[in-house]
């Protein structure tokens, strides 16, 4: 391999990790910047349910959410031949996978906005100020998980550990916001301001 190759090859390396960082790192402070200079317009509603109706809405789609981000992990899993006893995915599954991924954001797109529009971004009790923080960096992890995706520069480690921060920030604003309104406003770990 010629030195100039070589060059090149870091180069990009570097210039693929600076977007990973950089595009996702934008992309949650842009949410949490919206978030705390838009007014919350608390009467805003979620496919004409308002207030607790729409809460309850919410806790509902995030819960399905969950269960398909659920889903999408056990098909990484099984992509990669992580599952024992479970013969090589076949060849739909990167399919679904993929599918199941563009879902799973689509669904996001309208509890997230009723969040950010209606509640904006809030540190009012530690619940509140982690469900705020995890749905600002939940879409710069979804931006990561793209750019380490398209990317042949960045190491092949980092696709199972964003995929795995995305599962993760799903299951902790599930925790924080629909556990908490399923379970009469508790979760457990958090008091019930």
């Amino acid at each position: 391999m010629s030195a100039r190759h070589s060059e090149d090859g870091g180069r990009s390396l570097v210039s693929a990790a600076v977007l990973a960082v950089l595009v996702p790192v934008a992309v949650g402070v842009g949410i949490y910047l919206f978030g705390t200079h838009h007014t919350p317009n608390y009467d805003n509603g979620l496919f004409g349910e308002h207030g607790t109706a729409a809460v309850d809405l919410k806790a509902q789609l995030s819960t399905a959410l969950l269960g398909l981000a659920l889903i999408q992990l056990g098909l990484a899993l099984w992509m990669y031949g992580r599952v024992p006893g479970h013969r090589p995915a076949p060849r739909s599954v990167p399919l679904g996978h993929r599918v199941l991924g563009f879902v799973i954001l689509l669904l996001s797109l309208p509890i997230a906005y009723h969040c950010l529009t209606t509640y904006g971004t809030e540190t009012s009790s530690p619940r509140v100020a982690v469900h705020s923080f995890a749905g600002c960096t939940l879409y710069g992890a979804f931006a990561a998980k793209v750019i380490v995706v398209r990317s042949r520069c960045l190491p092949r480690w980092l696709l199972p550990v964003v995929g795995g921060l995305l599962v993760l920030g799903v299951a902790l604003l599930w925790y924080t916001a629909a556990l908490w309104a399923l379970n009469g406003d508790s979760v457990p770990g958090f008091s019930s301001i």
